[in-house]
């Protein structure tokens, strides 16, 4: 059993790592506690009560308090990320206790050990702001979504961001391929498709392929086609958690694994070409992704069909423009250019997309 008193956890400071402190006398329930944390990957700091070391109650990023720890803590300088931890599920008067210490959580073991486990791994992971998540799916097939995705992945790790890019089309042949590292050392998705509960994000990142300064998360060449939603789930919320960009290339097909994408989005860029059938492909695809993602915009493709701007696009679709995309003529040739989409910082992909990341984590609130 788990229940909020006031706020949630805080994060921590500039989403650097901390350990957790443990306050309790009863060495079973400190077992307990050790047990969970080493199952977190943290290494907690351990009192019988208030820490005498200056600073060590006020700067730890999550304080776990024993029960019978409760009455010696009255008084103590109130702080956020407390929680309360004990085992009597009858006893009404841990609710008193918990307002007491200014606690923001009363936890009930066993019955909430995995959502504890959570919590300890977000402390030992440094979990700060999530990772700006942008989904590109294109509105018809050879619309250009996944040129538009590897350029944007490859413009926000230029920028300097942390950037992981995730191939969500088991059928498009692997931006890993795109990107000119189908041979780079690394796991792809049929190694995560028994993934459950929670993957450890810093983890996830270091497994990976790592290419043109960012991580890929792309599929191999074998049989595997589909990944179980609950898998889908846990991988992508570790990527966010990690902070940066994530940026997903979609398939026009909406399955369930893709629907656990759609749900983790925060902003959606449909790619449109600017011709008549590709619009109304376009509004169809909209309206089934449009369900799920709370910001979807339209992304103009040329060239130009009679009639059609990019305005004229976004206004048929009922969408925000994002712009154009602009052609990047490098891309055009048979062999499609040795660099990947958006390497050329002086390109006007790049500058598209340079531009594009500005208003987004601008409209966020900051990277």
């Amino acid at each position: 059993m788990t229940g909020a008193v006031t706020q949630g956890l805080p994060p921590t400071a500039g989403g650097r790592p901390g350990k957790p402190l443990i306050v309790t006398e009863d060495v079973d329930l400190l077992d307990d506690l050790l047990r969970l944390c080493a199952a977190a990957g943290a290494t907690p700091e351990v009192h019988h009560s208030v820490p005498e070391r200056r600073g060590s109650w006020e700067s730890a990023p999550l304080v776990l308090v024993g029960d019978d720890a409760a009455r010696r803590l009255r008084g103590t300088a109130r702080r956020r990320g407390v929680v309360l931890v004990g085992r009597d599920q009858d006893d009404s008067g841990v609710w008193q206790r918990a307002v007491e210490i200014g606690a923001d959580h009363v936890l009930m073991l066993p019955d909430g050990e995995q959502w504890l486990v959570d919590r300890i791994a977000d402390v030992a992971e440094g979990v700060g702001r999530p990772a700006l998540t942008v989904g590109v799916i294109g509105g018809r097939g050879g619309a250009g979504a996944s040129t538009l995705a590897c350029a944007l992945a490859v413009t926000s790790a230029r920028e300097g961001l942390r950037t992981l890019l995730v191939d969500a089309d088991p059928l498009g042949g692997g931006l890993d391929v795109l990107l000119g590292g189908e041979s780079a050392e690394g796991l792809r998705w049929p190694a995560f498709a028994a993934s459950r509960g929670r993957v450890g994000g810093c983890a996830l990142e270091e497994s990976l392929p790592r290419l043109h300064s960012l991580r890929v998360l792309s599929w191999d060449r074998g049989d595997c086609v589909a990944i179980a939603p609950q898998a889908v789930r846990a991988v992508l919320a570790a990527a966010r958690r990690r902070g940066g960009t994530v940026v997903v290339d979609l398939p026009r097909r909406i399955d369930d694994g893709v629907a656990e994408v759609l749900a983790q989005l925060d902003l959606g860029l449909l790619v449109v070409p600017a011709e008549l059938r590709a619009v109304a492909a376009g509004g169809r695809v909209a309206s089934a992704v449009g369900m799920v993602v709370r910001d979807l915009r339209v992304a103009v493709r040329g060239p130009y069909g009679p009639g059609l701007d990019d305005n004229e696009v976004a206004g048929l679709l009922g969408l925000p423009l994002v712009g154009e995309v602009p052609v990047e003529p490098g891309l055009l040739r048979p062999d499609g250019g040795k660099a990947p989409p958006g390497a050329s910082a002086r390109g006007p992909l790049a500058r598209f997309c340079k531009a594009f990341w500005e208003r987004a984590l601008t409209e966020a609130g900051g990277s």
